[in-house]
């Protein structure tokens, strides 16, 4: 089924719309919520708040892309259930790590304002296009999958010092992109 079909269905507000977004999309939003989190339990439950929030959001909204869209949204509740989980154990963990790596190009300050967002995601993805496909890969893997540079190295069959020295470098690749286009850092 399409995805105009299925955003059809919430819009008819039928239940068959949660049924066919799962059945086309619920195993890439599993790995995002795993992704984070590193529990089947706690991603199946992520899985199933994204599919509640599609269901309060949609209508009036009509995203596209509605993969993108819902994607989101799963991050952003893990994300979430890890904040509270790691305040809960008061401990550190990778989302710590990864968001120390990240504030030194990105700062809170570089998009203050909605037209600074859309200018930032825009050379986000302009600087992604840019980069050699592992190199996006390993990027990509990193500071939206959360995943640690051990997982990384495993599943692109490179060492551990390779990753870390590529995230490197591609951060400070980011940074200089980022100041280009005048971002405040």
């Amino acid at each position: 089924m399409t995805d105009e079909k299925i955003i059809d269905l919430f819009f008819e507000r039928d239940e068959d719309a949660i049924k066919e977004t799962d059945k086309k999309y619920g195993r890439y939003f599993h790995y995002i919520a795993f992704s984070v989190l590193g529990s089947d339990t706690d991603a199946e439950e992520t899985v199933n708040d994204t599919y509640m929030k599609a269901w309060s959001v949609i209508p009036p909204k009509r995203p596209n892309p509605f993969k993108i869209f819902l994607g989101k949204i799963t991050r952003r509740i893990s994300i979430n259930k890890l904040e509270k989980r790691l305040a809960q154990k008061r401990g550190g963990g990778e989302y710590d790590l990864i968001l120390d790596e990240l504030s030194d190009v990105i700062s809170d300050n570089t998009a203050s304002d909605p037209e600074s967002e859309i200018a930032l995601r825009d050379t986000l993805n302009l600087f992604l296009t840019s980069l050699k496909a592992t190199e996006r890969i390993v990027f990509v893997r990193r500071y939206w999958y959360m995943n640690s540079v051990k997982e990384i190295s495993s599943a692109l069959r490179i060492g551990e010092s390779k990753t870390k020295s590529m995230l490197m470098r591609t951060r400070e690749k980011l940074k200089a992109a980022l100041m280009k286009e005048g971002f405040e850092l």
